[in-house]
């Protein structure tokens, strides 16, 4: 892949002070704490976070440890649409087939779709790989124009999910600017 220059905007400079955030968020995700997760937003889209690779989040019946577990979600699930705001650090969710409890420290919104392709050749693709690495297979390709890419809350070792035109995968962060 061939790199083209780009002169570093303002807007470049807001939008890598965010990705900083959000790698601080993810790091801490790979721990068994929770994260430090954004604000939730009711009615939008949020995915796990704060969660180990080996665990699932669990899905309560009601706001709080003490009530019966309904489903469980995927550390990297997303997908989870918050119903109402959240009450004492409870929200309720659903995600497409189930509607329950979680802890608001173990969701983060997912960005709008403000991102773009930035360094790639004209003659070049994007890779979308399955994982953080340069070694995962790869799931499609972007052109080096693409626009429209939101940020899922997760990010790892220079590595950002991503979410465009129906795929969800990883790209090398460093090919990725706000619009």
């Amino acid at each position: 892949m061939r790199l083209v220059p780009q002169p570093e905007t303002a807007m470049t400079k807001a939008w890598n002070a965010l990705l900083l955030l959000a790698v601080a968020v993810a790091t801490s995700a790979a721990t068994s704490r929770p994260a430090a997760a954004d604000p939730v937003v009711v009615g939008e889209e949020h995915c796990v976070v704060g969660v180990a690779p080996n665990d699932t989040l669990n899905l309560r019946t009601g706001p709080g440890t003490g009530f019966a577990i309904r489903g469980t979600l995927r550390p990297d699930a997303c997908g989870i649409i918050v119903m109402e705001p959240c009450d004492d650090g409870w929200c309720k969710v659903e995600d497409g087939h189930h509607e329950g409890f979680v802890r608001s420290t173990f969701i983060a919104p997912v960005s709008p779709a403000l991102y773009c392709v930035t360094g790639v050749a004209a003659d070049d693709r994007l890779n979308v790989r399955t994982g953080p690495s340069p070694r995962a297979q790869v799931a499609t390709t972007l052109a080096p124009n693409q626009c429209d890419i939101a940020f899922l809350p997760h990010a790892e070792r220079g590595w950002q999910r991503i979410r465009v035109d129906g795929w969800q995968g990883w790209v090398a962060r460093r090919y990725l600017s706000g619009e």
